[in-house]
């Protein structure tokens, strides 16, 4: 498991090094979109990844709460990714992650094959609406952190495989349609919203009863 960890801290030095270049690759993109809406596509080389702090509290989380069963929205190349890979190490748990884009898509496979935690992860491409519709088995942790205005709709989707311990982990909470989505969340009063890095993240979990 060292050794495994080891290559999986490798990797994402590795990641986190380019993706410094994301605030270049982002005024970029919102050049090409000035006279039309972004679109997935903008993003094709841009990072748009969780921070390392975040990713290490995610680590954190999983093992105190011994989660096992990990459903991820927004692969990107794979920085979150790998860290829960490093936390369902601990938990012998499993991690599918989706992606729109199949160019990173394929490089996030990558990443995940050199950290050694390619057992771990099952990455479905394509639009998460179509990829997790028939998903049928209970959710522990639900990471959210693709494109905005999907959240809601994935969220009500997957909904029927939450339980009383899961975990909603909401990134980018301070975005427009996330503050719909979790405006919406808040007002069937079946869930507790716990603001985190100064309301970046919220974290979502069921009311008890």
């Amino acid at each position: 498991m060292i050794t495994i960890e080891n290559n999986i801290e490798g990797v994402l030095e590795e990641l986190f090094k380019d993706s410094k270049f994301d605030h270049l690759r982002m005024i970029t993109s919102a050049a090409k979109s000035v006279f039309g809406s972004f679109q997935p596509s903008n993003f094709k080389n841009v990072y748009l990844s969780i921070s390392r702090e975040q990713g290490e509290d995610l680590v954190e989380l999983i093992k105190q709460k011994s989660i096992k069963n990990i459903v991820e929205f927004g692969t990107s190349f794979g920085i979150s990714t790998l860290f829960l890979a490093q936390g369902a190490l601990e938990t012998d748990g499993k991690i599918i992650t989706t992606e729109l884009i199949a160019s990173k898509a394929e490089k996030a496979k990558e990443n995940f094959a050199k950290a050694g935690v390619g057992d771990l992860i099952e990455v479905r491409t394509g639009d998460a609406m179509e990829t997790l519709k028939d998903h049928n088995n209970a959710i522990d942790l639900l990471l959210l952190d693709g494109w905005k205005d999907l959240y809601h709709p994935l969220f009500t989707m997957l909904e029927p495989n939450f339980h009383d311990q899961t975990l909603i982990y909401v990134d980018n909470a301070d975005m427009g349609d996330t503050r719909i989505f979790l405006s919406k969340v808040a007002a069937t009063n079946n869930y507790q919203l716990q603001l985190l890095y100064d309301g970046k993240v919220v974290l979502i979990t069921p009311e008890k009863k």
